[in-house]
């Protein structure tokens, strides 16, 4: 397979996308969090204790899930670099790692949603406890 300059070039627009989806999930899981708190605060223990390991687990898989967004762009970098030098080798391996992390990060946001959506069923419970009683 040849690649030019250009090939690895197709990512940008995705990888700055994703990363910027990426970042409105993190902000979102800070203004959560600080929610919790004030309900914390208000001695709401049981739904807050639910949901606080939740939200430790969430930040990690946003995180890796950046890490590996960043690194993918950075690769596709290397990769386009690497046509300049004419090392078509090295362009090829980081373009292609480019593409696995990219899986990888994409991948990871799909977990990291799923949790989030039980996070919100437990949210909900608490909205139907407070309802019935």
């Amino acid at each position: 397979m040849q690649i030019d300059v250009t090939t690895p070039a197709l990512l940008f627009p995705a990888i700055s996308l994703l990363l910027l989806a990426y970042t409105n999930r993190f902000m979102g899981i800070t203004k959560l969090i600080r929610q919790l708190r004030h309900k914390l605060n208000e001695k709401n223990y049981t739904q807050v204790n639910r949901q606080v390991a939740n939200l430790k687990y969430r930040i990690k898989l946003i995180i890796w899930t950046q890490a590996t967004g960043v690194v993918s762009l950075i690769l596709c970098t290397l990769s386009m670099m690497s046509q300049f030098f004419e090392a078509d080798m090295f362009g090829y391996i980081c373009f292609a790692l480019s593409l696995i992390l990219m899986v990888i990060s994409l991948i990871l946001s799909l977990l990291e949603i799923a949790i989030s959506g039980k996070a919100l069923n437990v949210e909900l419970e608490g909205m139907e406890k407070q309802n019935l009683t």
